[in-house]
């Protein structure tokens, strides 16, 4: 990145971001720097760009993510044409303790690191999510996410403290997290009292439209009518404080499934016209909800060259600790894009438990020597999950969809060479 005699001389600016004022380092062509601070608002915004724009000299400027308080100066700065790379945190950091050899940081000493980064081209290139028309699906898919950590969380509660105290043999019904039914039919009836107040008939038919679909439906609700007359449950009154808030704990736990199934739609609806989109959803163990993900992560998959600077984007890379004669095990770098990773993950959990396919194949031939041995098990599904992002990466760079075996249908072999 240094200037050579046939190139525009160059303008490095690094910019430290913070919450409220970011700290800004200038180098010009001449070696000469000048430090100041930009606060974020509009007036300093414009007269950043004011000071930048009557720079006769070409401007690469370079900054390190905090949170997401640097999106609005990077997308500014952005459309006003300027050149923008991003610095590694983890680069900083280890930069840092290499020039000043000390722990302590400040903005200012920050500042400095990041200029030296970016003269040095120990960069990454920034990818805004408003410019590269993702962040609708970004902002879904962390909603998606929020929505759903906040119904685990109600969930455990209800399952790790109501039901042992009131209604211990209830969770003996309780499935899948997706069974709205189990929490309406709580809602109705949140202690064994509220149960063996009623008779056999009258409990049917209040009960009967609550419980879902089911095979033997008489038959369970018969079940659930002995558990209750039979509960160890500490006896509380239907009509108690108590049951007051564990019906609010319930309402909750409804109105985030039910929100969460409404995202899932949205997104299916918005992505109905994205070819990506319905290729990602050709892969065995890929979803709305992961497909989604993996395009408001990664973005547009075609910016990565080759599989490998998409699987070390994903942190699904090998790296190894060597030094002299000592080697180390390759391990999983994760390095990259965690929800990435975790994405990949669930596909490939899905798709090893679907019927025929290649990554099951895949998992079957890699514990084969030891099927019960468990390290062995995580390192098949790690195996099988950076293969999902392989073929992912494959099918949008190729625009095919989906295969099933169509490795095994390429017939392999070695033709030799004609010789003189």
């Amino acid at each position: 990145m240094h200037s050579g005699p046939d190139v525009k001389p160059t303008v490095f600016v690094a910019i430290d971001i913070a919450k409220a004022a970011n700290d800004v380092v200038v180098e010009f062509p001449n070696g000469k720097r000048k430090c100041f601070r930009v606060a974020n608002c509009s007036d300093d915004f414009h007269k950043f760009r004011h000071y930048l724009t009557r720079l006769s000299e070409r401007v690469v400027i370079g900054f390190e993510a905090t949170g997401n308080y640097h999106r609005p100066l990077a997308f500014f700065l952005s459309q006003q044409g300027f050149e923008l790379f991003l610095i590694s945190s983890i680069a900083a950091a280890r930069t840092r303790e290499a020039l000043y050899n000390s722990w302590d940081k400040n903005d200012p000493k920050d500042a400095q690191v990041i200029l030296h980064l970016l003269k040095t081209g120990v960069t990454q290139h920034y990818h805004d999510p408003v410019v590269n028309d993702v962040n609708d699906l970004q902002e879904l898919s962390k909603t998606h996410f929020q929505i759903s950590l906040r119904k685990v969380r109600v969930q455990h509660s209800i399952m790790t403290h109501y039901l042992p105290l009131y209604f211990p043999e209830m969770e003996k019904y309780f499935h899948t997290s997706r069974a709205l039914w189990f929490s309406r039919l709580l809602q109705r009836f949140p202690c064994p009292s509220s149960i063996t107040k009623l008779t056999l008939e009258e409990f049917h038919e209040q009960a009967w439209d609550i419980v879902g679909r089911k095979v033997n439906k008489r038959g369970f609700l018969n079940d659930l009518y002995a558990t209750a007359q039979s509960s160890i449950g500490v006896p509380v009154a239907e009509d108690s404080e108590s049951m007051r808030m564990f019906r609010i704990v319930l309402s909750e736990h409804q109105h985030l499934c039910e929100a969460r199934a409404a995202i899932e739609l949205e997104a299916d609806k918005s992505l109905s016209g994205n070819l990506d989109y319905q290729r990602l959803r050709t892969i065995p163990g890929i979803g709305p909800v992961l497909a989604l993900t993996i395009l408001a992560e990664a973005g547009n998959l075609r910016r990565f060259a080759h599989y490998r600077q998409f699987l070390k984007f994903c942190g699904l890379d090998l790296s190894t600790q060597q030094s002299g004669q000592s080697r180390g095990q390759s391990k999983l770098s994760k390095r990259g894009n965690s929800r990435l990773r975790y994405a990949f993950w669930m596909a490939a959990n899905g798709a090893i438990r679907m019927g025929e396919n290649s990554f099951r194949y895949k998992y079957e031939r890699y514990i084969k020597t030891d099927p019960k041995n468990p390290d062995r098990k995580r390192k098949a599904y790690t195996a099988v999950a950076a293969k999902i992002a392989r073929v992912a990466h494959g099918l949008i760079k190729s625009e095919n969809d989906y295969r099933p075996y169509f490795e095994e249908a390429i017939p392999s072999g070695k033709i030799p060479s004609l010789g003189p």
